[in-house]
């Protein structure tokens, strides 16, 4: 298994800058992130924990490209989002970022395969490789006898598999993770952050979570904790406090 496309450690993977997102709800202007500002170096395993509403979905989306900021400047590799055209974003998320969605966001029609596959068909790689990197991936995530299985013949913690599999089988830079254990039972999800952790340490993926569960929080390496959009807390493993 290959590791992900070479990045320069010493500078961030990921800078925030004073980034703030403001959404209009009929006539009121609701902030969802208020001058927040973060750096991510490659290979971490980090964590955004908060309440409900604390700005935790809305830090992933405008990283992931999947919204833009009101004010402030996301980059990622060195690239300022608000720079890049349409085709540029779509190509970025395409290649270089992966999605792990609470719902998982499977398409009902394929195969644990076909699902695994689709970004790579996207991509143009040519069918024999499509076909060893998803199987390759599939047998990482322990499910290389179901690969002709549909969503709907699958448990939920083998969906997140496969979910889990699409996200990495493009060899992304990072890996966005939203509440990725929220649908599954504890040892399901512990299987999950056994899984995310080895890909992290074989494969130098960085993962960036949201979540709530107290487990994914004990096992990030770097927890960041939000509070009405804003940063309140960042430490690192062993309590040192990250750099703001």
């Amino acid at each position: 298994m290959q590791t992900s496309e070479n990045h320069d450690f010493s500078s961030p993977l990921v800078a925030l800058d004073a980034v703030r997102k403001q959404y209009r709800q009929g006539r009121m202007t609701v902030t969802a992130v208020e001058d927040f500002s973060l750096r991510l170096m490659a290979g971490e395993f980090a964590a955004l924990s908060g309440p409900s509403g604390s700005g935790k979905t809305t830090v992933l989306n405008l990283i992931g490209a999947l919204d833009v900021p009101t004010g402030g400047a996301v980059r990622l590799e060195g690239r300022d989002l608000a720079t890049l055209s349409r085709t540029e974003l779509s190509r970025l998320r395409r290649d270089r970022i992966g999605f792990v969605f609470q719902a998982y966001n499977l398409v009902p029609v394929l195969t644990a395969f076909e699902n695994a596959e689709f970004v790579l068909t996207l991509q143009n790689v040519p069918p024999r490789e499509r076909r060893d990197r998803v199987m390759e991936i599939l047998a990482a995530v322990g499910l290389a006898d179901l690969a002709d299985r549909r969503p709907d013949e699958l448990s939920g913690g083998q969906q997140q598999r496969v979910a889990i599999a699409r996200a990495i089988v493009t060899q992304p830079a990072i890996v966005l993770a939203d509440e990725p254990t929220a649908n599954v039972d504890s040892a399901t999800g512990a299987a999950l952050l056994d899984l995310m952790e080895k890909l992290n340490r074989e494969l130098r993926i960085t993962f960036l979570f949201s979540t709530h569960d107290q487990h994914v929080m004990d096992r990030a390496r770097r927890l960041i904790r939000l509070q009405d959009g804003r940063l309140v807390e960042d430490l690192r493993q062993g309590g040192k406090a990250g750099e703001r």
